[in-house]
């Protein structure tokens, strides 16, 4: 009796650019970092309604530590256009590699969950798609076009990557109208090239002024990670930086290390430092801070905006 061994078949690693690297330990997280298990039976009902209209969420595919207080909320961030990105950012634990097809489909679908959630504030997330001529902006155009279509009381944020070299996608999402636009430049420029090779700093920052200068009302946000190694100086440099393109809102959070073969943690920022950033990014003109280790751009997302609009009202 023969035995076949299958040699040919391998399972694709999550990362293959980085199988290669060094691991790096994992640091014990303080006690200011716990969260409670998600189990919740609202949990799985949110669950159950993403798996039914076959949808991605960044929560699940990026380890959001806040994925069980959101989805216990019914609140969660659609991640369009597959699961996989173009990409491979030294943070990031979304899978990366060549993606497939666009789903012409989605659209609908998420603005169906949208409803079905009955949220009254949706963020809408993506993987980078290079391989798109206008870096997936139409789809976006589409996500919104459907949404409005189906709740028009619901207000959108979109969180867009960078469309670096992708003329005319940054106009065709703005021209679509969500109610704030947000692009992380998620770390200091010192950094860009060990932990976000694929994209530039000044880029992102300009596509970010860019939008106000296309629409002045449009609210406008991005965040960064602390703990990769910067200095408080180089912090205080973003701020300014984004106050000069005119961003609204700076979201500050605690990078947590996907795995021992992503970038590793300098250090665990303390809960004082980031309520000290706080006190810096409004002093600087920010309507709207979000500053705390567990800070990531769409957590408490529709509270932050009901904020963020009554901060603009306020100066009128």
């Amino acid at each position: 009796m023969a035995t076949l061994i299958d040699t040919l078949t391998k399972v694709r690693p999550r990362h293959p650019e980085k199988v290669k690297r060094p691991e790096s330990p994992l640091l014990k997280k303080p006690d200011w970092i716990r969260v409670k298990a998600p189990g919740s039976p609202v949990f799985a009902e949110t669950q159950r309604l993403v798996r039914e209209k076959k949808l991605v969420t960044v929560c699940e595919e990026a380890s959001c530590p806040n994925i069980g207080e959101c989805w216990s909320k019914r609140h969660a961030t659609f991640m369009i256009m597959g699961d996989t990105c173009t990409r491979a950012c030294a943070f990031c634990n979304v899978k990366t590699g060549l993606p497939d097809t666009l789903d012409h489909g989605e659209p609908r679908r998420v603005a169906e969950a949208i409803a079905a959630m009955g949220l009254s504030h949706a963020v809408i997330t993506s993987v980078d798609r290079d391989d798109l001529d206008d870096g997936g902006a139409q789809h976006f155009v589409d996500v919104l076009r459907e949404t409005h279509a189906i709740s028009s009381n619901t207000t959108v944020e979109v969180l867009t990557p960078d469309f670096l070299k992708k003329e005319g996608a940054l106009e065709k999402v703005v021209a679509a109208r969500p109610d704030v636009f947000n692009h992380n430049l998620e770390t200091v420029p010192s950094l860009y090239l060990k932990i976000r090779p694929g994209a530039r700093y000044f880029h992102s920052l300009r596509l970010l002024q860019r939008v106000k200068e296309l629409d002045r009302q449009m609210f406008t946000k991005s965040g960064i990670m602390v703990g990769l190694g910067e200095t408080r100086e180089q912090v205080m440099q973003v701020m300014d930086d984004m106050r000069s393109a005119n961003i609204d809102f700076i979201t500050i959070g605690q990078y947590l290390q996907p795995t021992r073969k992503h970038a590793p943690i300098d250090r665990f920022v303390t809960p004082e430092e980031f309520k000290s950033y706080e006190t810096l990014a409004y002093s600087k003109g920010f309507l709207m801070v979000s500053s705390s280790p567990l800070t990531r751009s769409s957590h408490h997302a529709g509270e932050d905006f009901a904020r963020l609009r009554a901060a603009r009202a306020a100066q009128l």
